[in-house]
Parts: C-alpha cells; structure tokens; sequence
C-alpha cells in the first residue's frame, strides 16, 4: 500500500479510542501484566505512546521540514515511560494520550504536503537518512504494533486457562 497522509490520520486518530475501549474500566491485573523481564504491559504501552506523541513524531517530522538532514534527531528512550507514568491511573494515561494525540493530528491536517517534502530527508541517529514520509508511515505501524502488543499481553493472562484451544491461538506463541 502506498503512503497516503489522509488514511494514515484515519488511523491515528482511532488508536486513542481503540486502547479507552480495550483498556477502560477493567481490572488492573489486564493492565500491568506483561510478557516477562524486559517486557511492556499495557500500562507502559500507554506511556510509551504518550512519550512518542510529545517527543518523537511531531518533533521529528517538524525537524525534517524546518532543517532537513542538517540536524539529526536526538536520541529516543523508549522506557522513559517508566519514570514519566509513575503514580498516574490507567484513565489519566489514556486521557492525556487522547489529547496529545487530537493535538497531533490537527497539525498534521494543517499541512499540505506535497511529494516533493514528503521526501525530504532527516537523520536518524540509528538508521541514518529517513525520509518525512518514511516517519509518517512508521508512526501509523507504530500504533498498529503495540494494538497488537497490548492485545497479546492481555490474552497471554489466559494461556493457562484455555487447556487444548491454545493450539488454535498464534496469538499465545508470540
């Protein structure tokens, strides 16, 4: 499929409402339960994706468009989460995920991007050159992958409860 900016703003603009859905009032024990050491639960997916809309998207795509390759991007933590969650509920988290990420979107509408800065370049501190709409793309991956991520976790906490079905769930040998 290729890159179009409008399909990718359909789907960034569910995630918010897919993870209040999946995530809202359920007990905590769907919530921070996690695949092992070293591993997210959906309260960290949350904060993750929170530290991504305040310090990698926008930010990065903002840097291509203003300086092209000639700033690179500052490294990204992707466990600042651990720090910046703490002491917050499920609800505060997926609240002030919902907002950031509206934010987000609307200055994405606000551009019009033509093909020609869709392929500006940027400097990745890891992969070296990217282009905006290579960002763009992988923010909407990004999103569909910790779905995924948060969907497995949660059906993880019943592996040893559905006996012989396990087998019919690739969802479980992840």
């Amino acid at each position: 499929m290729k890159f179009e900016k409008d399909q990718s703003i359909a789907i960034l603009k569910k995630t918010p409402t897919v993870l209040k859905n999946l995530l809202s009032g359920i007990s905590n024990e769907w919530i921070v339960s996690n695949e092992g050491a070293d591993t997210f639960s959906p309260y960290d997916v949350l904060g993750h994706l929170i530290h991504g809309e305040k310090t990698d998207w926008v930010v990065r795509a903002k840097i291509i468009l203003a300086a092209g390759p000639s700033i690179a991007f500052e490294p990204w933590n992707r466990f600042a989460q651990f720090q910046n969650s703490n002491g917050k509920t499920t609800d505060e988290l997926l609240n002030e995920f919902e907002s950031i990420r509206n934010e987000n979107i609307a200055w994405l509408q606000s551009l019009y991007l033509t093909e020609s800065e869709l392929n500006k370049i940027g400097i990745h501190p890891v992969l070296g050159q990217v282009t905006l709409k290579n960002l763009l793309a992988t923010w909407v991956v990004h999103d569909l992958t910790h779905i995924a991520q948060i969907t497995r976790v949660m059906a993880k906490q019943y592996q040893g409860e559905i006996g012989q079905w396990s087998q019919f769930f690739r969802i479980l040998n992840f």
